[in-house]
């Protein structure tokens, strides 16, 4: 591949190391020594407040264009924020949760309790806004005990500021407020001395709780500490100092809630004096048309997204000059995030990027955790191969316990970017670390060369969605789901591998409309006039063992539940808690035979 223009200077090589260890494990650490590491997050506010106190730090759409504060403006606006939070005796033990999305009262929210050491606790909309997720969003609310919580609308989160859970917690609003309710703008009048409150601000300070997703668990609050935010920030100025020289232009729709969005992609923008345009389109069909009319007004120098909004911008583009050049022209990365990148929207977006510029900016990905701030391991090299994320970043230190041999492993991690555990859970905090202190990820990863570390890694699964069956047969769930939605296109919106001390591997289906059309219900599952189809897609392959060949499929009736935490926030499938709920569809999975009368496509 052609590196951009100056590459050398703007982007880092890898320079890790790998040590074998007489247990079997391999520790992998970066040569990079790190640069230095900010307080807290509100003294790059100050700093840049200073420095470009006119330049814009972040602007949200109003009407026809883009309503911007500066620097300098978020400044004085924060600091009467945070007089107004410490006049209400606001402080470490008294959380603040935001139940809204990203919004620039969102943001002045936040850096204001930061400024005083107040911990904000961002949560998915998805709880306010679903009135089945409600139930959810109370034994949050329990878990937390905010003191005050903030919606940027009264009229959307109306009935989840009016639950039970919030009797006693001031509400915060930024317009059609009830009485009762404090309306956002009273706070910005407000006055007194915060210094001494900013000034206690330490690097062990807990910034937020993060909410796990609870892809295998019910959700956990993460603590994260200036320390984690900070740290992070510096190993990415390390190893691609383009964001130090050009300081980025963000514009940006990942939601505040989770740690890359909220904690790398803000905290990217305010480490190093850029500028953040929240995007309000999303990749899905009711919004998707607000991604690229902000697009047409925005020219981003980084581009994060996960693979399907590439795949949007990549379709709306092939047929618009103009947005091609808008997008690219002064772009130094894309990032994708949330899967892996299939290679042919890669390709094309490469060929775009030369039609319109003559190279191609760095195309890359990381993998982290809540837990990990996120960014953990990092490909700042250029590569032209899509499922990579790389190797360590400085300070951290990757611990690989081998699974199974075959190029394997488990990740572990230490270093200051990682979570000192979770809120009231000290069992779960126990369990999340091993012997040596390191944090357990539970993901598995493989090096794309055994013997150059340099070449990075790849993700490889999580080792808790695998299964062994009755034969003692390991299933890599991870790689065979991804297989299995591939060969069900267009019937499944999403499957669950089944099979655990069986003899067979199954799945459930969740149907598309098109599988739903012309279905007949049936105690929980759906016989479907496309069951044929199914099996003939399904079939397995003579050569294929028992770890790989799907049996037995089930079409689900009710699609997976919030409410009952069968989906996560992030839209993803809690396995553990659908297959724990819906074991009577499980049992009748493997008690169907194939003469009949059953909603099971029996393969054979």
């Amino acid at each position: 591949m052609t590196q951009a223009t100056g590459a050398q200077d703007r982007y880092r090589p890898h320079r890790a190391r790998r040590e074998d260890q007489p247990d079997g494990s391999i520790l992998l650490r970066s040569d990079y020594a790190l640069g230095q590491v900010a307080r807290c997050d509100t003294d790059w506010l100050e700093h840049w407040a200073a420095q470009r106190p006119d330049k814009p730090l972040i602007g949200e759409r109003e009407g026809e264009g883009w309503r911007s504060l500066s620097y300098a403006e978020v400044l004085t606006q924060v600091k009467a924020i945070a007089a107004g939070l410490a006049a209400r005796g606001l402080g470490a033990q008294t959380p603040i949760m935001i139940i809204s999305g990203n919004s620039i009262d969102h943001l002045l929210l936040s850096l204001a309790a930061h400024y005083i050491g107040v911990p904000t606790v961002p949560l998915a909309e998805q709880y306010a806004t679903i009135p089945e997720a409600h139930g959810v969003l109370s034994r949050i609310v329990e878990m937390i005990a905010p003191k005050l919580v903030f919606a940027d609308d009264a009229e959307r989160y109306g009935a989840a500021l009016a639950l039970p859970a919030f009797d006693g917690v001031e509400r915060l609003v930024s317009r059609n407020a009830d009485a009762g309710q404090t309306v956002f703008d009273t706070l910005l009048s407000a006055s007194g001395d915060v210094s001494a409150l900013n000034a206690s601000v330490s690097p062990d300070t807990v910034a937020k709780y993060l909410l796990t997703s609870g892809s295998t668990s019910h959700p956990k609050a993460v603590l994260t500490t200036q320390r984690m935010i900070c740290t992070n920030q510096a190993q990415i100025q390390t190893m691609m100092p383009f964001v130090i020289s050009n300081p980025p232009v963000l514009l940006d729709w990942l939601p505040w809630n989770h740690v890359f969005g909220g904690s790398h992609n803000v905290n990217l923008v305010l480490a190093n004096g850029g500028t953040y345009y929240i995007d309000s389109g999303k990749p899905m069909p009711a919004l998707s048309h607000l991604m690229l009319e902000n697009l047409a007004m925005v020219s981003p120098t980084i581009a994060f997204n996960v693979p399907v909004g590439f795949a949007l911008l990549r379709d709306a583009m092939k047929t618009d000059a103009r947005l091609r050049k808008q997008y690219f022209q002064n772009l130094d990365m894309l990032f994708y995030a949330g899967a892996s990148l299939p290679q042919d929207i890669w390709a094309d977006l490469e060929a775009m990027a030369r039609e319109v510029r003559g190279d191609m900016p760095m195309f890359t990905s990381s993998w982290g955790l809540t837990e990990t701030s996120p960014a953990a391991l990092s490909q700042h090299e250029f590569t032209t191969e899509c499922g990579i994320v790389g190797v360590p970043v400085p300070e951290v230190t990757i611990k690989l316990m081998p699974v199974d041999g075959d190029n394997r492993y488990e990740v572990r991690l230490k270093g200051p970017t990682i979570t000192p555990g979770y809120l009231h859970d000290s069992a779960k905090t126990a369990e999340a670390f091993d012997a040596e202190g390191y944090f357990i990820t539970g993901d598995a990863m493989r090096f794309v060369d055994p013997e150059d570390v340099n070449r990075g890694m790849r993700f490889d699964g999580r080792i808790a969605e695998e299964f062994k069956l009755g034969s003692g047969t390991w299933v890599r769930a991870a790689g065979l789901r991804l297989e299995v939605l591939a060969r069900l296109k267009g019937l499944a919106a999403d499957v669950i591998l089944t099979g655990a001390e069986r003899q067979e591997v199954g799945v459930l289906i969740v149907p598309t409309l098109a599988l739903q059309a012309g279905a007949q219900p049936s105690d929980g599952a759906l016989i479907v006039t496309q069951a044929e189809e199914i099996a003939a897609r399904l079939k397995p392959a003579p050569s294929e063992g028992s770890a790989s060949a799907i049996r037995r499929a089930l079409v689900l009736a009710e699609p997976p539940s919030m409410a009952e935490g069968e989906i996560t926030t992030k839209g993803n499938v809690n396995f553990r808690k659908l297959l724990t709920r819906r074991r009577a569809l499980v049992d009748r999975l493997y008690e169907a035979s194939a003469d009949g009368g059953d909603a099971a496509v029996i393969l054979t």
